[in-house]
């Protein structure tokens, strides 16, 4: 663990504060034993550091394996609490991102202030999907939301903005499941949706049709679980890819079953997929509900079953918002902004709301 102590030296020549930080109220130096460890902290060209600086309203300057925090005492030791954290994760060898950063800022925030912190609680605050390539931890109180629920419930909905983690979270938790042996398959299925133009007639067998569409799942698969095992997985048949329009007559067993973007589904396509659920089996629904690429007029299926099931025992739903999404932080002020000047009420309206 990092030694800190307060009222360091000042800070290097050249660095400014915040404005609302002219006169900071405390300082934090925390020593890093391992230098290696130190560099992967702060990052390349120190990016880590800005972005704890940015999101924490500190100045914090590295000289060595030393960090400098200044600021008010709320974000100092916020700061402190972000760097410890991340410092741990990077002697387990994990090399650390942006989103890491993000997620370890968000968690902190989510834990509250400096006097009611528990440090005990701290490191079980947020879930963690526990794989054999590498552990998943939630970065929001959402995606915490959402991996409890994944692991308390056969169906589960997930809905919101991109870049939220629904999809990348729910085939963690198939992955999970499937390497645990506890189910023998994962079924990936998405309607066959175009968002708002036409690709034509695309050449090769069903996989090759359908694979455009499931790229983004395709991605969190290999990001996730060895490349052998995902392939010998395609090969036989233990990952399979189902075209929505395939699902019907079947009974799905034993699996995990992941239907992403299901804002571009019918009523009747929703209800057929539902009722496919069988014995041992887990359901994921994903969807922005913003992002709808059916004809005008045409209601929603997601839309529809998260009212119509809303409060049925057995089934969750976890919406993300705007403040849950954890790509590059330009994304979340888009989504910020194209959720404030949506029109009608509700943060992510559906043009399809009350028709369903």
């Amino acid at each position: 663990m990092p030694k800190s102590a307060s009222d360091s030296p000042s800070l290097a020549p050249g660095r400014k504060l915040d404005r609302d930080l002219k006169t900071p109220d405390s300082h934090i130096e925390l020593a890093f034993d391992d230098n290696r460890a130190a560099s992967s902290l702060v990052g390349q060209y120190g990016q880590n550091l800005a972005l704890i600086e940015r999101r924490l309203n500190v100045v914090a300057d590295q000289r060595g394996n030393h960090v400098t925090i200044a600021g008010s005492r709320d974000g100092c030791e916020a700061a402190r609490r972000v760097l410890e954290e991340l410092y741990d994760q990077v002697l387990r060898g994990h090399e650390l991102t942006q989103g890491d950063v993000d997620g370890a800022i968000r968690a902190v925030i989510a834990q509250g202030s400096l006097f009611d912190f528990d440090p005990k609680a701290a490191r079980s605050a947020f879930e963690e999907i526990n794989l054999r390539k590498r552990p998943v931890r939630a970065r929001t109180a959402a995606q915490d939301a959402y991996i409890r629920a994944l692991k308390r419930h056969s169906l589960v909905f997930g809905t919101g903005p991109a870049g939220t983690g629904k999809t990348w979270l729910a085939v963690a938790h198939a992955a999970q499941l499937f390497e645990r042996k506890e189910v023998d398959k994962i079924i990936l299925s998405r309607p066959a949706v175009e968002a708002g133009e036409r690709l034509g007639f695309l050449p090769g067998d069903m996989r090759e049709k359908v694979d455009p569409y499931l790229r983004p799942i395709y991605d969190a698969l290999y990001d996730l679980m060895d490349a052998r095992v995902v392939e010998r997985a395609l090969q036989t048949g233990e990952i399979e890819i189902a075209p929505l329009a395939f699902m019907r007559g079947r009974t799905l067993t034993n699996a995990v079953i992941i239907l992403d973007e299901a804002q571009n589904t019918t009523s009747m396509q929703m209800k057929m997929f539902l009722t496919r659920l069988g014995e041992n089996s887990r359901m994921i629904v994903t969807g922005d509900p913003s992002q709808v690429d059916l004809p005008n007029g045409q209601p929603s299926g997601l839309a529809e079953a998260t009212r119509l099931l809303d409060g049925v025992e057995g089934i969750a739903q976890v919406k993300f918002g705007a403040e849950d999404v954890i790509r590059h932080e330009l994304v979340q002020r888009i989504v910020a902004a194209y959720e404030k000047a949506a029109p009608g009420p509700g943060k992510f309206p559906d043009k399809s709301a009350g028709k369903a």
